[in-house]
């Protein structure tokens, strides 16, 4: 992706957290990644590349577009990349693909539960908490649970009978207050059991009793001046405060769930998907369908939901949908959730295909409207030259010779605002005696077009002349010849201060200097000189050793060409001695060589 393929699309990225994805061209995805501010974060990848990683730049450079989904807050885009990460193991992605997993706090399904924290989750009745994106958070939560009720830790199996039977001891825990001895049975399981109503009352977020109890204490630590217990008790309650008991992304109540909600424009909708495998989200799509006038939100969802199932292989017994859909597999159940984490995963499903479709949206506008850089300059030159038509196809002459000798001339051609060297042509001038510019100019403009209308080839929609007003009048008079006068446009660039002269205009153009269109001009009229110079040079070449060595009586072309190449000119082949040319030529050839040049100084 380049900066200007985002800033085409940067209106739509949502300023909320969200996890953001790169993909390349084969729909691979290439890498995943959180953010609080979805636009803030990606647009990093798209500003200065100082300081930025080699690995980001060419990850950036590979991808072909941006997906993003959104969540509720941070930590949700925490898990969320987690799990993605995790499904699709991206490439570039170097944290999170060990499978580890995030932190729950667990009340065990036995006597006595304890409450632990795991990072595994068992189907055996236990209640799970979480998950947790701070450990350390995690800890203080732990830690305030135990001061405020106080649990045992131990692992043995309180049953009845085996406490009856005396086969436990209370521990160092139970003297120091932090276990009210349960394996000795001095603490009944109703009381026990009531703690753990108040612990998991407290987990799901119920806890302003406690909060005001906090505050009071804190408040009176604060009046008889310890500080320290005052901040120790704020921390804590902080963490409360920050707590996520329960995540949109990842749920320990919720299993198996698909959810769907559609958005419908004039000729299109779409279709998102979420796809929820064990409380975690694993995967989101969202299908574009064009439609019919009598299509109806209804009908199009109950034809996008199996389509999406079976593309992603989803077994799940219920789906979650914003209305009533009918589905020809009655095994499953469809759902309409009013409240709860039901309805906020539904909310999160309609949440990202508002956005979908809003991104959607610009994209098709910014594809209406959007100019390639080559679109852009020609268009450009077109309005620098109130040119009728956009000049496609531009033509520059060009003439070469040094006092009068091999004159030549060339014709580059430039397609789409760059270089077709393919159709380069030089010219020998076969009519002009001396140094006659413009006659060659001339020559070679009626030459060059009347061969093109001869083969009924496409004629340029612009043709540049390097040179002043006479060069350019010269071109007019083939131009003219061949009735093309109406059909090419034809200037000429001065190249001093960079005039631009039309056939009928005595005042140039100045165009400014920072134009593309100019820009364009100058380098197809550099281009042809090259060409022409290099044309010129090969042509002066051979026509110096024609005319120099291979008049020596068994010279031919090739000792000629191999005596230049080990001495680089006739000057240095005639001082050379004999010895160095028999190294080169052979005895021979050589001898013949110095008796020419001792006869021929």
């Amino acid at each position: 992706m380049t900066t200007e393929d985002y800033k085409a699309i940067m209106d739509t990225i949502p300023r909320s957290p969200g996890v953001y994805r790169f993909i390349d061209k084969e729909g691979v995805i290439l890498y995943v990644g959180k953010a609080k501010v979805l636009r803030s974060r990606v647009s990093n990848y798209f500003g200065s590349k100082k300081g930025q990683m080699y690995r980001t730049r060419v990850m950036v450079k590979h991808a072909d577009r941006l997906e993003f989904t959104i969540v509720d807050s941070e930590a949700d885009a925490l898990l969320l990349e987690n799990t993605l990460i995790k499904k699709y193991q991206p490439r570039y992605n170097v944290q999170l693909k060990d499978g580890k997993s995030y932190s729950y706090i667990v009340i065990r399904n036995e006597r006595y539960p304890r409450v632990y924290i795991t990072r595994k989750i068992y189907k055996d009745g236990s209640t799970y908490f979480g998950p947790y994106t701070s450990k350390a958070r995690l800890k203080i939560i732990l830690d305030l649970i135990k001061k405020l009720f106080p649990l045992r830790t131990c692992k043995f199996n309180l049953s009845e009978e085996n406490i009856a039977a005396g086969k436990f001891k209370v521990c160092l825990e139970y003297h120091i207050n932090n276990c009210k001895g349960a394996c000795e049975g001095h603490e009944p399981e109703e009381e026990y059991n009531q703690k753990i109503v108040q612990i998991k009352n407290l987990l799901r977020g119920n806890f302003a009793g406690v909060k005001r109890h906090f505050k009071s204490q804190m408040q009176e630590y604060a009046e008889n001046l310890e500080y320290e217990k005052a901040l120790d008790l704020k921390t804590r309650l902080e963490a409360f405060q920050d707590y996520q008991g329960r995540s949109t992304v990842v749920s320990t109540s919720i299993q198996d769930l698909d959810v769907f909600s559609i958005a419908v424009e004039e000729k299109y909708a779409f279709v998102n998907f979420l796809k929820v495998v064990n409380g975690a989200l694993i995967n989101t799509f969202t299908l574009e369908m064009e439609i019919n006038l009598d299509d109806d939100p209804e009908k199009l969802l109950s034809f996008a939901i199996p389509h999406l199932r079976e593309k992603f292989n989803s077994i799940s017994l219920e789906i979650l949908t914003p209305f009533p859909v009918k589905l020809e597999d009655q095994n499953v159940k469809v759902t309409v959730p009013q409240r709860g984490e039901k309805k906020k995963l539904l909310d999160l499903s309609e949440k990202n295909v508002t956005f979908f479709k809003l991104h959607k949206r610009k994209e098709a506008a910014n594809k209406t409207n959007k100019q390639t850089s080559a679109e852009r300059i020609l268009r450009t030159l077109q309005n620098d030259l109130n040119m009728e038509e956009v000049p496609l196809h531009i033509e520059c002459f060009d003439n070469s010779n040094i006092q009068g000798s091999h004159p030549v001339a060339s014709c580059v051609v430039f397609k789409n605002a760059k270089p077709s060297k393919k159709d380069y042509r030089h010219f020998n001038i076969k009519t002009v005696e001396g140094p006659d510019d413009f006659a060659s100019m001339e020559e070679v403009v009626f030459r060059r077009y009347r061969r093109l209308l001869d083969e009924d080839q496409s004629l340029p929609q612009l043709v540049v002349i390097d040179g002043g007003k006479g060069q350019l009048s010269s071109a007019m008079k083939s131009i003219r010849n061949l009735d093309l006068e109406k059909k090419i446009t034809v200037i000429g660039i001065a190249k001093k201060l960079e005039e631009i002269f039309f056939a009928e205009d005595p005042i140039p153009l100045y165009i400014n200097k920072k134009s593309e269109g100019l820009k364009l001009i100058q380098q197809a009229r550099n281009e042809a000189h090259r060409f022409a110079i290099d044309f010129h040079r090969n042509k002066r070449s051979q026509n110096f050793t024609g005319t120099e060595l291979t008049k020596i009586p068994g010279i031919g072309k090739k000792t000629a060409e191999k005596m230049l190449k080990a001495f680089k000119s006739v000057k240095k082949i005639k001082a050379a001695s004999q010895e160095e040319l028999e190294q080169v030529v052979g005895k021979i050839n050589a001898q013949k060589v110095s008796e020419y040049f001792k006869e021929n100084p």
